[in-house]
């Protein structure tokens, strides 16, 4: 089955994202490094988030399909979608970590370390982090919003649906837990390898959030504009 390959190659995608790897990274990192069970909490959060989020989305969708008929695909919806699209795209350009660096601004992962740093101290904190985190990135996880789009296109049953975006969403926290594994048996052993991957993710965040809406952008607006004028 080809939907299931490619759920899984979406999620892995979707595990590299602020929310999902590069926030752990730093947490583990941290001197005064929060136990297991805030981390747990932390990335529970967020995995229920975009579970929660994705079962709204796959319900709008089919209610949609269902109800609006002709009307989705009228310039009533299209227009708006593709101004969208082209919105998307245009800002997509104002994250470039190399321009924000040469301008001496700082990365905007900056102030997302700050964040997390200062929440650390609860689980309650972790867990409000872990969703504010989610709700910032939900428009560029181009990959998580593709994974519902084939799943309402290719008909899924509702209940098999909700437990495939549930395996979707436990893939993208999978990173981080074997990094936490590793870094509770091996302590500082595995520093080294925590400090190179949260310099590379830190250094090309902002560019791969910039990509991620740019596509997002020119999906949402070759599909409308293929329904205005065409394919």
């Amino acid at each position: 089955m080809i939907l299931i390959p490619a759920l899984i190659g979406l999620a892995l995608v979707d595990s590299t994202s602020i929310g999902t790897l590069v926030l752990p990274v730093w947490l583990l990192l941290a001197p005064e490094r929060p136990p297991a069970r805030r981390l747990l909490c932390y990335l529970g959060a967020i995995a229920v988030f975009y579970f929660l989020l994705g079962v709204s989305l796959m319900t709008a969708a089919n209610a949609g399909l269902n109800h609006l008929g002709e009307l989705a695909r009228s310039p009533v919806v299209l227009v708006p979608q593709l101004l969208l699209g082209i919105a998307l795209f245009a800002v997509s350009w104002r994250f470039d970590s190399k321009k924000r660096r040469a301008r001496g601004e700082p990365d905007r992962t900056t102030a997302w370390r700050t964040r997390a740093l200062r929440r650390q101290s609860s689980a309650g904190g972790l867990a409000v982090l872990a969703v504010s985190a989610g709700a910032l990135e939900a428009l560029s996880m181009v990959p998580y919003l593709g994974a519902i789009g084939l799943l309402v296109s290719q008909d899924v049953p509702a209940a098999t649906a909700a437990a495939l975006l549930a395996g979707y969403c436990v893939i993208m926290i999978v990173p981080a837990l074997l990094l936490m594994t590793g870094r509770s048996l091996f302590h500082s052993a595995i520093e080294p390898v925590l400090t190179r991957l949260d310099a590379f993710l830190s250094r090309h965040a902002d560019s791969a959030t910039g990509w991620a809406l740019a596509i997002g952008g020119l999906v949402i607006a070759r599909g409308a504009a293929a329904g205005l004028f065409g394919s």
